[in-house]
């Protein structure tokens, strides 16, 4: 039995869930966001500076003038996983220093003062800012695994990290995706009489209380999980170990493990790969749905927001009932089905002309996004010796985050300049590498 010390992950559970759902409100609300700064904005302002380099292309790609805002939201998308990206292991590096509460403070700090300059962003600047101050600041999800790793002992560790990563975590993860967007659409359809005044106030403002509620609850009742004979004394070796996580070398050759037998390098390379190829194109075709709905079918951010709805409620009932209940040795082939599952998914996506089309697409990928990452990260706390277990899953996180990071502004470019059925068509025909990849993979 795994022993844990106090009520560490109950206070690590509830911070998780208020940051996911002030993080998930904006979901619903970007497209029109970016059409309202559009419209407000004048010729010197930062939204028309950019769209002027945009226009010139976009003459030579013979794209559409009213998806421009596409190409900003996944400027936006990709901008935000990269600084997370690289902010990511620099906050856990500095965690290992001087504890894992200071820096989990200072996270929640940046997340609540990027909600009040969401607030306060009368311009396109100014918004562009808080998404910079926000993503440089998301390291909080990455220290809240550590300090799950911190609270649990090291010879069970492993089965720890699968049990509570599955199951809080995961929970926390389901009930911010299906509320959080939600309560963004909520808001914006009681200002919906009001668009032509700063409507997004009153969402970004109940984000700040939630981010502020976290801030204080952390302040509060978390204890710090690191004691200071555990910390590390040279910050040289921290800052060098910090490049394993953010050169891409280093990530998809596992530079940062020790310990780990050739069988099952192997195995995390091609894992790794599989994983990255997956999220890469996932991230980026999902990213531009909320667009897509948007201009194609003229949703609004309350219809948005029931579609977000629908799709969390459904991988939250899977998640609740069945994919946490999958035997050992059906991992890998709930995984595969998985993945196989998210091509058709994005080709009705992508070629819907009716919204009945549109749902069973939307059905698939979320019964698809149900299966795929918690098997595969399952199927990664397998490998490698236990007290690598956390170094194993951080170099995933890190791949997944520099897949997201990637993801968004390469879909958004080329849905702006081949069109939304061209670029999930090839999306899709690109998602048939990764269950390729995973079924060349034996040993699991």
């Amino acid at each position: 039995m795994t022993k844990i010390k106090d009520n560490t992950i109950l206070v690590v559970f509830i911070s998780l869930l208020l940051d996911l759902l002030a993080f998930t409100m904006i979901l619903p609300l970007l497209p029109a966001l970016l059409d309202y700064y559009k419209e407000i904005e004048d010729d010197q302002g930062l939204y028309f500076k950019i769209l002027y380099y945009i226009q010139s292309a976009r003459k030579f790609f013979n794209a559409p003038d009213k998806i421009s805002t596409v190409l900003y939201g996944g400027f936006l998308g990709s901008m935000y996983s990269f600084l997370q990206f690289l902010g990511s292991p620099i906050i856990g590096a500095l965690s290992d220093i001087y504890g894992r509460k200071p820096m989990m403070i200072f996270c929640l700090t940046g997340i609540a003062l990027s909600y009040l300059l969401w607030a306060l962003s009368c311009n396109f600047a100014i918004f562009v800012l808080a998404r910079f101050v926000g993503g440089i600041s998301k390291g909080n999800i990455n220290l809240s695994m550590a300090i799950i790793s911190d609270v649990t002992s090291p010879k069970t560790r492993g089965k720890a990290m699968v049990k509570y990563v599955k199951a809080l975590v995961g929970i926390a993860f389901s009930i911010g995706f299906v509320a959080g967007p939600m309560i963004g659409a909520f808001f914006a359809w009681a200002s919906s009489d009001n668009r032509q005044g700063s409507w997004y106030i009153v969402p970004a403002i109940f984000a700040l209380l939630l981010a502020a509620s976290d801030l204080f609850f952390v302040i509060c009742n978390l204890r710090e999980s690191l004691p200071v004979n555990s910390r590390s004394k040279n910050l040289v070796s921290s800052v060098s170990g910090i490049l394993t996580y953010i050169n891409p070398i280093d990530l998809f050759h596992f530079n940062g493990v020790s310990g780990l037998s050739l069988q099952d390098k192997k195995s995390l390379k091609t894992l790794g790969y599989a994983y990255f190829i997956y999220l890469f194109v996932y991230s980026g075709l999902e990213f531009t749905i909320t667009f897509l709905t948007h201009y194609l079918f003229e949703f609004t951010s309350m219809q948005q927001g029931w579609m977000f709805l629908g799709i969390g409620l459904v991988m939250a009932i899977l998640q609740g009932s069945w994919v946490r209940t999958i035997p050992s040795n059906k991992t890998k082939s709930v995984a595969e089905l998985g993945l196989w599952l998210i091509i058709p998914a994005f080709v009705c996506i992508g070629f819907a002309n009716d919204i009945f089309t549109l749902s069973v697409g939307l059905l698939l990928f979320a019964v698809s996004t149900a299966m795929v990452v918690t098997c595969m990260m399952t199927l990664v706390t397998r490998m490698g010796p236990n007290n690598q277990k956390g170094a194993i899953t951080g170099v995933f996180r890190s791949l997944g985050a520099l897949a997201r990071a990637c993801g968004p502004v390469v879909a958004s470019s080329a849905f702006w300049c081949i069109g939304s059925k061209a670029t999930y068509l090839t999306g899709a025909v690109c998602l048939i590498l990764p269950p390729v990849i995973l079924q060349t993979i034996k040993s699991l």
